[in-house]
């Protein structure tokens, strides 16, 4: 089916203020596909959304404003996959350990590149990467206890981001 325009435009525009493509297609009524067809080829023509989108973020808030709302995505996401893993009963004590030791590396890349561009998290970034050490640790020398540990995580984290973010 042939669309106008004015729709793939209204596309771009809704991806571009801070909906997720899926959610563009969706206000648009087109399939997502498409919408990821006309992203792909605006891309190959020199019209990259995903640029436009990191650019008109950083120009409402600046840079830190936009490294804040990146975190905090993360963060989130973290959040949700740590509760995931939390209740996952299908998954050893080991298995828990190593999946929580390669999320909290992941969260300490994130943090640290965030304080590149934001020194005010860089304190935070260090935390994590404590936590990180002490993931692998437990992971390693007391795989056990990965259940405990993922019990006083979560709440955890959300201390260090309060008191460090």
């Amino acid at each position: 089916m042939a669309y106008s325009d004015g729709t793939k435009q209204a596309v771009r525009t809704d991806f571009i203020r801070g909906l997720t493509l899926k959610g563009a297609a969706d206000k648009n009524d087109i399939p997502y596909e498409t919408a990821r067809g006309w992203k792909r080829t605006a891309k190959a023509g020199g019209d990259d959304w995903d640029i436009a989108r990191a650019a008109t973020r950083i120009s409402a808030g600046g840079i830190k404003t936009l490294t804040a709302e990146i975190l905090e995505d993360f963060v989130h996401l973290f959040e949700a996959t740590i509760i995931e893993i939390k209740d996952a009963s299908d998954m050893s004590p080991m298995k828990k350990a190593e999946a929580i030791s390669r999320l909290s590396d992941a969260y300490q890349k994130t943090v640290k590149a965030a304080g590149a561009s934001n020194p005010e998290l860089s304190r935070l970034a260090i935390a994590m990467d404590v936590l990180q050490k002490q993931a692998e640790f437990i992971r390693r020398r007391f795989p056990h206890m990965a259940s405990d540990f993922l019990e006083v995580l979560e709440p955890f984290g959300k201390e260090l981001s309060r008191v460090y973010g």
